[in-house]
């Protein structure tokens, strides 16, 4: 099992969920083969639930640097740094970050510097801080893998994400077993050990729920368990880089809950892409609190 990263075999957005972006980060303590010394990028996805606050994947914020400096060093919590980006467009632009190449394999420190300011210089993309549950563990990163941003300027949509509230996802489970959600995400198309394909651009899949009580005895009752696959009566499924990134309630606008983040897209299990993954459930008690210390309510509250 590892955290998830993208959209498999499903359909280009169309702008239906303008309120999810995704997210670029440097995480200085990583290591990104091509240099010598420390110091890696990642992308993950999340969902504008106000002007200010994206929520997203515990691992999508644990750890990321604070202006080029580790936030985990001497006993540090992993929390508060601010070397995270994020785009709303459809497809965001990366061609402004001149390429890796061009610094390994001795330019790292080099490499953040040049991106950083093309990144703070965007006009598309937002410097945000990063704040993980406080319970997040990188060792056990299901537990409790939930993280807010928190962005440096507003942005102004006609329409956010909404947070669930509490046992939203055992009601809508229990209503109808059969029912389909809809997974958001920029990650890979399709991933294998030799090849991977797509990513970067916002994509939708339909995904139904396995179990409610984790996956493989994993994040009982915090995990959901999505079903992947290509056929009948849903299609598509989660892989690499979509983590963080939301699963909504399918065709329920009339309902006022086709908004609503279900989960964050928190692992898969397989390197394939597969065999399906789990959506860590942000409708329960600790993970409702700590989005309330940032001014954050469930739309029915």
């Amino acid at each position: 099992m590892a955290p998830a990263h993208a959209i498999t075999r499903g359909v280009p957005d169309g702008n239906q969920h303008p309120y999810v972006g995704e997210l670029l980060f440097y995480v200085p303590d990583e290591v990104d083969p091509r240099f010598n010394d420390p110091g890696a990028w990642f992308t993950c996805s999340g969902t504008l639930v106000d002007p200010t606050h994206v929520v997203t994947a515990g691992h999508c914020t644990y750890a990321v640097g604070l202006d080029g400096a580790s936030t985990t060093a001497q006993g540090g919590s992993g929390s508060g740094g601010n070397d995270v980006w994020i785009s709303f467009a459809e497809v965001p632009n990366f061609d402004i970050l001149p390429p890796s190449s061009g610094f390994a394999p001795d330019g790292n420190a080099a490499r953040y510097t040049a991106w950083s300011n093309q990144l703070n210089g965007s006009q598309e993309w937002v410097r945000a801080t990063s704040h993980p549950h406080p319970q997040f563990d990188p060792s056990a990163f299901f537990l409790h893998d939930m993280g807010v941003l928190t962005l440096s300027h507003p942005v102004d949509m006609d329409t956010y994400g909404a947070l669930p509230d509490l046992g939203l996802i055992n009601r809508l489970y229990d209503a109808d077993k059969n029912a389909t959600y809809t997974a958001v995400g920029y990650g890979l198309e399709k991933s294998s050990k030799f090849t991977s394909v797509g990513g970067d651009n916002r994509r939708d899949a339909t995904v139904k729920i396995n179990n409610t009580q984790g996956v493989y005895g994993l994040g009982k009752g915090i995990a959901v368990g999505w079903s992947s696959n290509n056929g009948k009566p849903h299609q598509g499924g989660t892989c690499f880089g979509d983590s963080g990134g939301p699963t909504f309630p399918t065709g329920d606008a009339d309902a006022g809950n086709d908004n609503v983040v279900l989960t964050v897209t928190s692992f898969g299990i397989d390197e394939n892409c597969a065999a399906g993954g789990g959506g860590y459930r942000l409708d329960q008690p600790d993970d409702l609190q700590f989005l309330a210390t940032f001014g954050l309510h469930p739309a029915t509250s």
